[in-house]
């Protein structure tokens, strides 16, 4: 035979190698006896025997040196027997991602949101998501609203989850949560003294704003709540995050308003009162929302431990 005909044939021999050939051998090692293993795996002695002797001519080497006593490996046997137990673990790891990622179990997410994680119902929720699916990677990315939008329809988020809802054709939403929205305010400040802060009392204050989300969404509600501007606080709108904003507040120079699960970073010298009007706690509704020709199984997991810890009200899963 020619050099060319010779790797032909052992690239033919490679491709005949069957896994149950290698699982075979594999479990005669581990018993050392051919009929104990056939045994243990519910086959004929013979079935077992001729698939090793196949496996021993496609590899070119004797695997096992026999005798009445049971087998051992051959030095050569040793090196093919953990070639095989690799290739069998890495065979039974393909096997059980693509099981895992297609129940969903298994894979990746990305959530996008704009609001924060330091304490509350998202926080609560991914982490009870990672304790249920501990395979699956969760990436979260935190933008404004409308970027956050960009990215679900682009497909480079899975689920966002924000304070308020877009209306698109091509996505769906779940209702989730609504948190109260608070003031937050130096110590020393004469409001820090109440339980219960008014929005009537914010007249003459200076309110600190992000220009982020959701400071927007917060300075509608306040124009909502004072419809005369003569009974607003003076607003001031910085190009920072909210944990500047906290940082400014500590330092005296302004309230802000913020929600409930902002507290769980709060900074030394501020504090939180709950903020009312006539009719009780002032809120903002959460939801999730997601591309509706989006397949990722992972997400319909997510979709479900959602639509569990928050089934009222009933989800919107049509729209």
């Amino acid at each position: 035979m020619t050099e060319i005909e010779i790797r032909n044939d052992r690239r033919s021999a490679g491709i005949a190698v069957d896994l149950q050939q290698l699982r075979l051998a594999v479990a005669a090692c581990d018993y050392g006896s051919f009929r104990r293993a056939a045994e243990v795996l519910s086959i004929k002695h013979t079935v077992l025997s001729r698939s090793i002797s196949q496996l021993e001519y496609l590899v070119g080497t004797s695997l096992f040196e026999r005798s009445s006593g049971g087998i051992k490996p051959t030095s050569a046997g040793r090196k093919v027997l953990r070639i095989a137990r690799l290739i069998l673990e890495q065979v039974d790891a393909l096997v059980d991602t693509g099981r895992s990622n297609g129940r969903g179990e298994a894979g990746h997410l990305a959530i996008g949101f704009c609001t924060s994680i330091s304490t509350g119902n998202l926080r609560a929720t991914l982490a009870e998501f990672k304790k249920q699916f501990p395979k699956i990677e969760l990436a979260t990315v935190e933008r404004s609203r409308l970027r956050l939008m960009t990215a679900l329809r682009s497909g480079t988020v899975d689920v966002i989850v924000t304070p308020g809802r877009f209306y698109s054709k091509d996505t769906k939403a779940l209702p989730l949560w609504s948190e109260r929205i608070l003031i937050s305010l130096p110590q020393a400040h004469r409001l820090a003294a109440r339980e219960t802060v008014y929005w009537t009392d914010l007249r003459n204050e200076t309110l600190l704003l992000s220009q982020y989300d959701p400071g927007r969404e917060l300075e509608d509600l306040l124009i909502s709540k004072l419809a005369i501007p003569e009974d607003r606080p003076r607003i001031e709108r910085h190009d920072v995050s909210r944990d500047i904003i906290k940082s400014l507040i500590s330092m005296g120079i302004g309230l802000s308003l913020v929600m409930e699960s902002d507290i769980g970073a709060s900074f030394s010298g501020s504090a939180y009162r709950e903020l009312q009007d006539g009719t009780g706690p002032s809120r903002l509704d959460f939801y999730a929302q997601w591309r509706d020709d989006n397949e990722n199984p992972v997400l319909k997991r997510f979709l479900n431990l959602l639509a569990e810890r928050y089934p009222s009200p009933p989800p919107d899963l049509g729209e």
